[in-house]
């Protein structure tokens, strides 16, 4: 894409001189109106904050725009419905996406959402097409000489079974003949069931390939904190927000999530060698292997003969996060900088002229192509760098997101702009990479909890009214994040004070109003309604999820079971209990030592004090807290001999988390 760059240096000039007329007008008028504004408006503050951006960029640039719409063959209509009728994904939903930003959007960030209201199914170039608004990813389809190869498989089986169905309709019922995984997060295979069975897997006629280690970091990472990362999903993905300008708008990577059956399809053909050639039903694909940056294990793949270049996800229309908001394991910038170097080689040898991503839309035009992926290239290697020169210095991590700021030849290119990361939490996620969350000031080497601080700061502040009065003054001055701080020691000391609650929810609508990535956006309003309906009533259902957890090796399981253990009911208990998964043929010994759940794969214990005979399936269920009366006590799947009390009570020992934690509010 072409980038905004003839006005870098003069837009943020004009971003200071605006912003800094522009509050002054907003205080002003605060002192006539008292600054404040309904819950759901914007207030004088925000509509200074986005009028600057809207003068500092050149939001009018419709080169994008024209990217995003060109090939478009057909629109989709109405909705994906899961099996219970729950509705996955409405494709009327952001029709009010377009024209104007409105007051509560940041205006970069609602020009990022009008790109990708574009959705449907588009023509890339001969040959290529991709499907692109039926969940947050993309599925590329490329056509071979007998079907379709696929790439990637968005996140459930109804919204890729949808997304099939729909090119069919318009480009004819051909097979698939290959599918391709790209990498281990699961909004890119979760919907491989709606795509191909696992029959016609086991048929060997039709390839799955994926890069080396895909199983096991698919599979790993949605077991042991699985519970949590679904809760926190809630908040980046804004989930539980209605799609209203005053609420979900964009996630950055695409409009939003499907949430519905997850599966998965365990490969036949691993990407193992840093480059790979694999011709895939006619076609030749270039497989290059970058492990260890925005996925533990992720390849991209050039096509020499359509001249394209598939960047996977190392590569989107937004800086990417090097941790996300919803939790995962940090990830590497130095490396990720230099993959984009790689691609920049990569590209010059496969003669691309095309770009094509698993999110957003393409870019044509191969000088176009290599400025991208260098703004790319120099965004992660400059937060990497200025935040280790920060580090060196003795900066602690808030102090160098505060600091760290792009220099302006990268702020004016859009696509590498946070709209799904963002530069102060990237800042962090480096410094966490090497010295970890503690930043040396041993007044934070133990510190209180917020329930047992908070009280005490209200007490010496002289009680939860003054701080709130303290809050509102804050407020009225725009100072959201210092009201927001205020008032998080209100909500966590005096938990029922509501005029606390309500005004710090509003702190929360005004910073997400102004942010310009969305899931910073998404959690400060999801952390709004929280706090004035409480946490929702239901988590995400490990239901959906037991596709893809059939294919998970036991041992994971058994490591989470030991994770969820409560400690101080076990203590001084010394069960043993046998597992047998009788389908799979697969023994255990699970022990209790020191409050600690042991397992082993070995033969029955004789001396067990209880033996569980189960299906691998049933297992699961249990695992997953699906499993009800019927599958348990009166399934033929299921035999217990030994101390049937001892095993109940080894089981009652284990937490069933629901993924409805409260997290703005006490626990």
């Amino acid at each position: 894409m072409p980038s905004p760059k003839p006005r870098p240096q003069r837009a943020l000039a004009v971003l200071g001189v605006a912003a800094g007329l522009l509050f002054s007008l907003s205080a002003c008028q605060r002192q006539t109106n008292g600054g404040d504004s309904a819950a759901g408006q914007a207030s004088p503050a925000t509509l200074a904050a986005q009028a600057a951006v809207a003068q500092a960029l050149p939001l009018a640039d419709q080169q994008d725009f024209e990217d995003a719409r060109r090939g478009l063959l057909a629109r989709p209509e109405g909705q994906i419905r899961a099996a219970d009728g729950t509705v996955l994904v409405d494709f009327d939903a952001f029709k009010f996406v377009s024209g104007e930003a409105p007051a509560t959007v940041n205006p970069s960030l609602w020009r990022h959402a009008r790109l990708n209201a574009e959705i449907g199914l588009f023509k890339v170039v001969d040959h290529v097409y991709q499907l692109r608004g039926f969940d947050i990813a993309n599925i590329t389809l490329i056509e071979g000489q007998t079907g379709w190869i696929l790439v990637d498989a968005l996140t459930a089986r109804e919204s890729a079974a949808a997304a099939l169905a729909f090119a069919r309709q318009h480009l004819g019922n051909k097979p698939v003949t290959a599918l391709v995984f790209t990498h281990s997060h699961a909004d890119h295979f979760g919907g491989a069931l709606g795509l191909l069975t696992a029959e016609q897997i086991a048929a060997g006629k039709t390839p799955v390939v994926a890069p080396a280690g895909f199983m096991e970091e698919a599979t790993s990472e949605n077991v042991m904190v699985g519970t949590a990362m679904a809760r926190r999903s809630i908040y980046q993905f804004g989930k539980d927000l209605p799609r209203s300008p005053t609420g979900l708008v964009d996630t950055g990577l695409g409009k939003n999530v499907a949430y519905g059956q997850v599966g998965i399809l365990p490969p036949t053909q691993l990407i193992t060698e840093a480059t790979q050639d694999l011709t895939l039903d006619g076609v030749r694909f270039v497989f290059h292997n970058v492990p260890g940056a925005e996925a533990p294990a992720e390849l991209t793949f050039s096509l020499p003969d359509f001249k394209v270049y598939g960047g996977a996800e190392n590569l989107a229309q937004t800086m990417h996060n090097l941790l996300p908001v919803r939790g995962a394991k940090v990830r590497d910038a130095l490396r990720w900088a230099q993959y984009m170097q790689q691609a920049l080689d990569q590209l010059e040898a496969s003669n691309a002229e095309v770009y094509v991503g698993q999110h957003n839309w393409p870019i044509w035009g191969r000088e176009k192509i290599r400025d991208f992926i260098t703004a790319h290239r120099d965004v992660y290697q400059y937060t990497h760098d200025q935040t280790v020169r920060a580090i060196n210095a003795g900066l602690t991590p808030n102090e160098i997101a505060e600091r760290v700021q792009l220099p302006a030849s990268l702020q004016g290119h859009f696509g590498a702009r946070g709209y799904y990361g963002d530069l102060r939490h990237n800042v962090r996620a480096v410094y966490q990479h090497y010295l970890g969350a503690y930043d040396g000031n041993p007044a934070h080497l133990n510190p209180l909890p917020a329930q047992q601080s908070a009280p005490r700061y209200l007490a010496l502040m002289g009680g939860v009214d003054r701080v709130v009065a303290a809050a509102q003054v804050a407020y009225d001055q725009g100072d959201y994040r210092w009201a927001a701080e205020l008032l998080n020691q209100a909500v966590f000391g005096e938990p029922k004070q509501q005029a606390a609650r309500e005004l710090l929810a509003r702190c929360y609508e005004q910073l997400g109003y102004q942010a310009e990535a969305s899931t910073w956006r998404n959690s400060y309003l999801s952390a709004a309604q929280e706090l004035r309906q409480g946490p929702p009533a239901k988590g995400i259902s490990r239901a959906t999820l037991i596709d893809m957890l059939g294919q998970t090796p036991t041992p994971r399981f058994l490591e989470a079971m030991a994770a969820g253990l409560d400690a101080a009911a076990a203590d001084g208990k010394r069960w043993k209990i046998n597992l047998q998964l009788s389908d799979v043929g697969e023994s255990y010994q699970l022990w209790l030592e020191n409050a600690v759940l042991h397992h082993r794969a070995a033969k029955p214990d004789p001396e067990a004090d209880a033996t569980l005979t189960l299906t691998k399936p049933l297992f699961i269920k249990m695992m997953a807290g699906t499993a009800g009366l019927r599958d348990t006590l009166l399934s033929d799947e299921l035999k217990i001999s030994g101390s049937r009390v001892t095993l109940l009570r080894f089981l009652g020992l284990i937490d069933k988390a629901s993924g409805t934690f409260a997290i703005v509010t006490p626990r």
